[in-house]
């Protein structure tokens, strides 16, 4: 194909000849030669995503990570200086001293594997509050792009790309399908309409209504395009995932009316601006429709317990540009199960009075999964139903993060061995990661700067986020003093499986408890970024927990975190016995 899909009705520069960055096969081991001799910088997985659709044109027109022209642009008026729609920032931001202009650096993932050679055309600074507040609307570090971006580096690069290899993927080969493969199988399908429908969750019967309704109202193909990148922290593994869209297309979907590919891409959560991305996107893969539902790739809700974007801008904003772009959005507001009529229909659309079934995210894992209850066959297919089931553990084995925080000598870590034996007494496993011990092994060599201290607790995260993922339970005890490093893991472990707890020692009482004599080292500078004395300490605005140690013990604060684990189904009640 010359990049056109006529059928689809593919025109004009967001659906026409596609980007291609991949260095021709007969030059690739030339070049792995070259690059071995280059200096190196290992991208993180959010960059690696981006640059896997840089490569093969799934951001078309863009050809590279944005300069500073292109993304001021797509900042401040969501186009690239080209003028093309960019509602999204795609950039590779670095520290200052890692690059050197018109230089060669090759690019390589947390393996080291080599996947592209970067000219380095440009080195420019950014201002994260501003993309804070233009892109995402926010500088609520409760978004999870906000907190992310935090962490990032002060300078983006940009230059031309050369890529030597794609992203190794070993996992469902056959549905990996670049842009100009997807055009080219819907073009063999003889699709004329293509209907895409963006999903991050398993597929239930509301969205298998939703997406039967948008294909047979444009007359279309859909394009079953789930993200497999970088989602929601929280949401369901895309293994899973992918094993229940691969069930529905194949049982309860004309196998001439769906094609199921999946998108590796990496979700910034940004509402409305987003959505627009997702079309760009979509019409590069063959799509002239997309569904856009009801708080299209939101975050949930902020610091205020507000929802972070209007819940149908993101159908008004995909609309506003369906001329430009080709690709038309297909709205739908939420859908409910009306028993009486065995039958689904806009909530909007349900007369006053009538039975109306709905079930949420929150409820399908409180009510049904963690407690081990089958889901209801109108909510979805007892196929993805047994599938669910398989993946997800009764809640009490699945895994938790208890993160003490307050400061040195407020009792974090007695009070987090007494946790300790009271959890092992539950019958659950602990890992203990107290930030003392971890600093003498896991970060050893790191200071009490704030860029060090940020680095101790987000190692300290990490570890954690993957004993949560297997299904552990895990304290840590830290001191953790800044509120957006704390958000930040948060954001890796999954809020839902997150509890904060803040022990609020005050601090003349902490310094009375000094053994070490820290603090008074500290008060004669001997110390220096010394927690409380002149480095601050920026308390929890809404932990989970908040202690005193004064007039309760170590022990008594321990049982009320157990009592609190127990409310949320991480432990069993005492006495229960195990299934």
């Amino acid at each position: 194909m010359s990049g056109r899909n006529r059928q689809a009705g593919i025109i004009g520069p967001y659906g026409g000849d596609l980007v291609n960055l991949l260095a021709p096969a007969e030059d690739r081991e030339a070049l792995h030669a070259y690059a071995d001799r280059l200096p190196s910088l290992q991208l993180p997985s959010r960059a690696v995503c981006d640059l896997e659709l840089l490569a093969t044109g799934g951001f078309s027109p863009l050809d590279r990570f944005m300069g500073r022209e292109d993304h001021e642009r797509a900042v401040s008026e969501m186009r690239l200086s080209s003028g093309h729609l960019s509602p999204i920032p795609v950039t590779l931001p670095v520290d200052a001293g890692d690059v050197r202009l018109d230089a060669d650096i090759a690019l390589r993932d947390a393996k080291n594997d080599l996947l592209a050679v970067m000219t380095v055309e440009e080195a420019y600074e950014w201002d994260k509050r501003e993309v804070a507040l233009k892109v995402f609307g926010t500088t609520d570090e409760r978004h999870p792009m906000v907190a992310e971006m935090d962490q990032w580096k002060p300078v983006n690069i940009s230059g031309r790309l050369r890529v030597i290899d794609l992203p190794e993927h070993f996992d469902f080969r056959e549905l990996r399908l670049t842009p100009s493969a997807c055009r080219d199988r819907l073009q063999q399908m003889g699709a004329g309409n293509v209907v895409a429908f963006q999903t991050r969750n398993p597929l239930h019967r509301v969205h298998e209504e939703l997406t039967k309704r948008a294909a047979a109202a444009t007359d279309g193909v859909l394009l079953l395009h789930p993200v497999v990148g970088m989602t929601k922290l929280g949401d369901v593994d895309h293994y899973t995932r992918v094993r229940t869209y691969q069930v529905m297309a194949e049982k309860y979907y004309e196998a001439s009316g769906i094609l199921l590919a999946l998108l590796p891409l990496a979700m910034r959560m940004g509402g409305p601006r987003e959505a627009l991305w997702h079309a760009v996107i979509r019409r590069n893969h063959g799509a002239n429709h997309l569904i856009v539902g009801r708080d299209h790739a939101g975050p949930g809700r902020d610091s205020s317990n507000r929802p972070f974007y209007d819940p149908y801008g993101a159908q008004e904003l995909v609309e506003q540009h369906r001329d430009e772009l080709g690709v038309r959005a297909v709205p739908f507001g939420e859908l409910v199960y009306l028993p009486d009529e065995d039958a689904y229909a806009e909530s909007s659309r349900v007369a006053p009075g009538s039975a109306a079934w709905s079930i949420s995210g929150t409820q399908v894992r409180e009510r049904y999964l963690d407690r081990g209850v089958k889901l209801p066959d109108w909510y979805t297919r007892p196929e993805v139903a047994e599938i669910l089931a398989e993946s997800y553990p009764p809640r009490h084995r699945q895994g938790v993060c208890i993160w003490f925080t307050g400061l040195s000598g407020a009792g974090k870590s007695t009070t987090a061995e007494v946790l300790t034996v009271l959890l092992m007494e539950r019958g659950r496993q602990v890992t203990v990661l107290d930030g003392d011990v971890v600093r003498t092994h896991l970060s050893k060599g790191l200071g009490f700067t704030k860029p060090d201290r940020d680095a101790n607790i987000l190692r300290i995260g990490f570890v954690a986020s993957e004993i949560a993922r297997a299904g552990g339970a895990v304290v840590c005890a830290a001191v953790s003093p800044y509120t957006a490093t704390r958000d930040a893991v948060r954001d890796m472990i999954g809020a839902d499986r997150f509890v904060e707890v803040f022990v609020n020692t005050p601090l003349d009482v902490c310094e009375k408890r000094d053994a070490k004599g820290m603090y008074a080292k500290a008060r004669r500078g001997e110390i220096r970024n010394f927690t409380g004395i002149d480095d601050p300490y920026e308390p929890p605005p809404s932990p989970d927990l908040e202690l005193e140690t004064i007039m309760c013990s170590p022990e008594a604060n321990a049982r009320a975190i157990v009592a609190e684990l127990e409310r949320r189904g991480f432990v069993r009640p005492a006495g229960a016995a195990a299934p």
